[in-house]
């Protein structure tokens, strides 16, 4: 059992379309995917009702969440954009989070731990203690991540999550097939970032089912 709640596919930098992601994903032990293309306000449309369809993959494989990551968009927008996704088919949003390996604008952490619209803060660097207090609060959920250099700092996400009590997931912010992560690998990735078993089995198998219970 795996859900992996933070994916890409060829509708924006990945590889693979969504059908080949998703049996991929199946084979590996997932039984949960959301697709999580990059978006901001010019793609959003596109984006958001072409990954919509691939909700008809549900009959045949595993559950198919459609959704996006709102990329780089100023803090300002970041609500704006979010309320498009919906428009257009998203059932869950991320936000491409402050990591230290990209030039995000700051501010970012802030305003996705700020609303309550916001699903997942993907990879957000050194997010302080009152980000994360504010992404408890909004049920706004912590991700700690796979995907290499954004997970340099996973450490300190955890420590920061731990310290207010606010849900995490393990996520594989896959780009490439080689990147989908199997529960072997995703309990490397809990327990290197310093979770304890306790955390990390609540991270891998109870968190991201409890968030998407009402995704149909």
């Amino acid at each position: 059992m795996r859900a992996d709640l933070h994916t890409h596919t060829v509708f924006s930098d990945g590889e693979l379309i969504p059908a080949e992601l998703v049996r991929r994903a199946m084979v590996l032990g997932h039984d949960v995917i959301a697709i999580t293309d990059h978006v901001d306000m010019t793609n959003v449309e596109f984006v958001a009702s072409n990954v919509a369809k691939a909700v008809e993959l549900c009959e045949d494989y595993i559950k198919v969440i459609p959704g996006v990551e709102i990329t780089h968009v100023p803090p300002s927008k970041i609500g704006h954009v979010a309320k498009l996704a919906r428009k257009y088919g998203a059932e869950w949003i991320v936000v491409h989070g402050e990591t230290v390996t990209e030039p995000v604008a700051p501010g970012t952490n802030r305003a996705s731990a700020e609303d309550p619209e916001i699903d997942v803060l993907a990879h957000p660097g050194f997010i302080t203690l009152e980000e994360t207090q504010l992404a408890k609060d909004n049920g706004v959920l912590i991700e700690v991540t796979g995907r290499m250099g954004h997970n340099i700092t996973n450490g300190h996400v955890v420590n920061m999550a731990r310290a207010v009590g606010a849900d995490m997931v393990i996520d594989s912010d896959t780009h490439a097939p080689e990147n989908l992560m199997d529960e072997k690998a995703a309990l490397v990735v809990a327990l290197g970032a310093g979770m304890t078993p306790e955390e990390a089995e609540r991270a891998l198998h109870v968190t991201p089912y409890e968030a998407t219970r009402h995704i149909a």
